[in-house]
């Protein structure tokens, strides 16, 4: 990608493939009417015809709708100087999220004849702001993987390899943002499902604090007691630009019981102590992976940062606690949801369901004694992240894999490192850090207490800009 030194004015070469500016960039060309919304809308549905049939991101694509209200915000331009902050910008929205009528299928043939009836939280605040969505990404069965695989629309490939895959259950959108069909979007996460895909992407994402961003109108609905793990977030091939987005769809929404009327500004202070972990000393780490935190630790000490070493305390029941309740206390609803229609089940939703039903199933007891436990796990963290407000360390600990290898007790340890925060409510930003010795992209994770989403994000541009 050529670029011009001055970020702007946009770099004319850029006019052949606008789709290849990063969304902030999209957003000062339109502004300068430098670029329409229409040259924007039509470059992306061009590279989605490019790329659909080689790595199979989408599961539908608005082409129609999208280039009338490309055509519109086009027109606008001449009528206003007052425009939204996203005026004209084209993004995608994951399959698990509302649009009104449209079908929300999540990957399985059990939602088959599914139309929404009103728009999620997440896509009202993205249109209000100007957006104008091009497609739905597609996602494993319920969302239930590390993959990105379905009977209805098949397999999401990784936009570097199809051997390999693009992640789970946000590889769909992580590979049209990789791929430049989208400049960004919206995924959600209870395990690592936005960190795990950019990661092996080359992409940011941005995991908050539940009810940072609402999650009214996604499926599988994000509440008790599995919106304690899961949240909706943003996705983009920067750190700049997924705070953009950040800024938009981020509120107060009493739609989701997770939500706070907390402030939503960026004028906290600014952090500078940062500790490095290179994740649970049990389970090996891709050395590529180990180099980049390396390395991403120099460069924010360089920047004026306080970096030293953290290894954080008792989380030894963590892996287990976010199983529990990401994964055991629901098998027996899935169960319950496919019985009798076992063939319509796909193995991106049953091998975990599986995996938790060859256990005993959870008693009340159970449920409220983990609860506790997860509890003072928590308390102890914030304690110890006083002195480190920020954790810099691995997303995953490997890069991409090839489809359906990593599974079973490796799985859960590879993305331990991000699972534990979904299970500890912290948010977490993937920022990307380059490319490993075969190729993969590589990122890094960035983990901060509840509500300080700002510092991650004013952190990963500082990573960003050096």
């Amino acid at each position: 990608m050529t670029r011009c030194a001055a970020a702007t004015p946009v770099c004319p070469i850029l006019f052949n493939s606008p789709n290849l500016l990063t969304l902030a960039e999209m957003v000062r060309a339109v502004r300068d009417r430098e670029i329409s919304p229409l040259e924007l809308v039509d470059a992306h549905l061009a590279q989605i015809d490019k790329e659909q049939p080689r790595i199979n991101a989408f599961v539908a694509v608005y082409a129609e709708s999208a280039r009338e209200r490309a055509k519109r915000a086009t027109n606008a331009l001449t009528a206003s100087s007052d425009l939204p902050p996203l005026h004209g910008i084209p993004v995608t929205i994951k399959d698990s999220f509302d649009i009104a009528g449209q079908p929300t299928f999540c990957g399985s043939r059990f939602r088959i004849g599914h139309v929404a009836q009103n728009d999620s939280t997440a896509v009202v605040r993205l249109q209000r702001a100007g957006a104008i969505i091009l497609g739905k990404t597609n996602t494993p069965e319920f969302l239930n993987n590390y993959e990105t695989d379905n009977f209805l629309t098949g397999r999401t490939n990784h936009p570097l390899d199809p051997k390999r895959t693009a992640g789970g259950s946000s590889g769909g959108e992580a590979a049209a943002i990789a791929s430049y069909c989208s400049p960004g979007g919206m995924g959600s996460d209870g395990g690592g499902s936005i960190r795990v895909p950019a990661h092996y992407c080359g992409i940011a994402g941005l995991k908050p604090t539940p009810g940072r961003i609402s999650a009214a109108g996604h499926f599988p609905e994000i509440a008790h007691p599995g919106g304690l793990l899961g949240v909706a977030g943003p996705m983009a091939r920067t750190v700049e630009d997924v705070s953009i987005l950040y800024s938009v769809v981020a509120g107060h929404d009493w739609r989701d019981p997770f939500s706070a009327p907390v402030s939503v500004s960026n004028s906290t202070t600014d952090i500078d102590r940062v500790g490095v972990w290179f994740g649970f000393e049990d389970i090996p780490l891709d050395p590529d992976i180990r180099s980049a935190i390396e390395g991403a630790a120099e460069k924010l000490r360089a920047s004026g940062y306080r970096v030293e070493p953290f290894q954080p305390k008792d989380l030894e029941r963590a892996r287990e606690l976010w199983w529990f309740f990401f994964e055991r206390i629901f098998a027996p609803f899935t169960r319950e949801l496919i019985r009798g229609r076992e063939q319509d089940a796909h193995w991106s939703s049953t091998d975990l369901m599986d995996e938790a039903l060859a256990q005993p199933e959870p008693s009340a007891t159970d449920i409220v004694s983990n609860l506790i436990v997860r509890d003072q796990m928590r308390t102890r963290m914030l304690e110890q992240m006083e002195e480190y407000p920020i954790i810099l360390g691995p997303v995953c600990t490997v890069t991409a894999p090839v489809h359906h290898t990593l599974r079973g007790p490796e799985l859960h340890g590879a993305m331990a490192p991000s699972s534990t925060f979904n299970l500890l409510g912290m948010p977490g930003l993937a920022v990307p850090r380059g490319r490993s010795r075969t190729g993969m992209p590589v990122g890094v994770q960035l983990i901060g207490r509840p509500w300080e989403e700002w510092s991650l994000l004013r952190t990963g541009m500082r990573l960003e800009r050096e």
